[in-house]
């Protein structure tokens, strides 16, 4: 079955920079490129680690935002970012086009958005997809044919790719009850407060004992008092917490159906000069470790007088059923 890798750009770039802010790197004109370059890296290293045969990267719309206009406190916590993170946000998109990728930005939407429309339309097309991002918002998305390859503190050696097997042993809930756990605990990165006294481990509790909030809302509230304890319990039956989850629910719900380019364009291999020349006027050279998108071979493992320069990485960690298809290459983590 083919397999679309579909990325979260605002995510893995905000990761990015922050993990590459120490070099500062910057191109020889004095523009910061040091987040570009990462994320160019990470969409190499994963390309590389799973072979998919086509590639998409998403972007959050920086002019303007339906959910903002929904609900006008969504993210307006979030301070300013910094002049070199808003330069770098604003380049990535053109940059990556310009290297030959399917490159989305949709109008008043998200890059969450695209990794949801990207994965229906790949499942309508017979195809497998991984979505790869550092927000966990993704694992509602999860199904059968749809896979998370989310990023975490420690970069992509401590990557985790998350299937429907793999979820409820990592995080205690299934895909199908993920957004109920999100809007039961709220989301402060994203200004949502959750239901009072509701944290991650009450949120479980309830799902574990009724398996939805419509459920244990039908259900008597000594029951739900016996499963989360009787001050949640009284919170979660109590004035504003259908109200609260109502919102959370529609305002983490992503779209499944913006238009995306069709597959065929989004597929690999993508043009080795092309692309180079493309970074190279960013002032990034990756070389060698583009081979997974340009149709490459992949090069042999580090050699022992080249091994203190490319150093083996630790081994990636997966979660679930895609290893035994889609193991690495042995050596292809040295190169990064």
């Amino acid at each position: 079955m083919p397999l679309l890798l579909v990325l979260d750009g605002n995510s893995l770039l905000h990761r990015a920079y922050h993990a590459g802010s120490f070099e500062g790197m910057q191109a020889p004109d004095g523009s910061p490129i040091w987040a570009l370059r990462g994320l160019v890296g990470y969409l190499a290293r994963a390309a590389a680690h799973l072979s998919p045969d086509a590639v998409i990267v998403g972007f959050d719309c920086p002019e303007s935002s339906a959910r903002r206009t929904s609900y006008p406190q969504y993210k307006a916590h979030r301070p300013d970012k910094s002049d070199h993170l808003v330069a770098q946000l604003a380049a990535a998109p053109r940059l990556l086009a310009d290297c030959g990728v399917c490159t989305v930005v949709p109008p008043a939407y998200e890059a969450d958005d695209v990794l949801a429309s990207a994965a229906a339309a790949a499942r309508a097309a017979g195809w497998e997809s991984v979505l790869m991002t550092s927000d966990r918002d993704a694992f509602a998305l999860i199904d059968e044919t749809t896979s998370v390859l989310r990023v975490r503190n420690g970069g992509f050696d401590e990557a985790v790719l998350i299937d429907a097997a793999g979820l409820p042993a990592l995080y205690g809930v299934t895909a199908a009850q993920y957004r109920d756990f999100a809007a039961l605990r709220g989301d402060p990165s994203d200004n949502l407060h959750g239901v009072r006294r509701f944290g991650a481990t009450t949120a479980k509790k309830l799902l574990a004992a009724f398996g939805s909030v419509e459920a244990a809302w039908q259900a008597a509230p000594a029951l739900v008092a016996g499963a989360v304890g009787a001050q949640a319990a009284a919170a979660f039956t109590g004035p504003g917490a259908r109200e609260t989850v109502a919102r959370n629910r529609e305002l983490m719900t992503m779209r499944h159906d913006l238009t995306l380019p069709p597959l065929t364009s989004a597929r690999l291999p993508l043009d080795y000069l092309v692309m180079r020349q493309a970074l190279r006027g960013r002032g990034i050279n990756l070389g060698p470790s583009l081979w997974a998108l340009v149709g490459g071979a992949p090069p042999p493992p580090a050699s022992a007088e080249t091994a203190e320069e490319t150093p083996e990485l630790r081994p990636w960690v997966f979660r679930g059923g895609l290893t035994a298809r889609r193991d690495p290459t042995p050596g292809q983590m040295a190169l990064f």
